[in-house]
């Protein structure tokens, strides 16, 4: 029962995870930039709403690795 309850989270993590990357912006800009970046301020430096995106998908990244490593010990035992 909690190998499912692990695995239901890290499937959410996992698209939590694809979706935050694809928010970052590139070289040319990003889909953050509809989130309050813009051009001006990009080459001021990072935009706060681009240090809260980093911050949140650091965050999701962890948890996407404390699942996996849960899952792979629960598996194997």
């Amino acid at each position: 029962m909690l190998t499912i309850a692990v695995l239901v989270v890290h499937i959410a993590v996992s698209a939590a995870l694809i979706f935050l990357i694809l928010l970052h912006s590139g070289k040319g800009g990003g889909l953050s930039d509809m989130f309050g970046g813009s051009v001006g301020q990009a080459a001021a430096g990072s935009t706060v709403v681009e240090r809260n995106l980093d911050r949140i998908t650091i965050t999701v990244a962890v948890i996407f690795a404390f699942t996996t490593l849960t899952l792979a010990l629960r598996v194997s035992t």
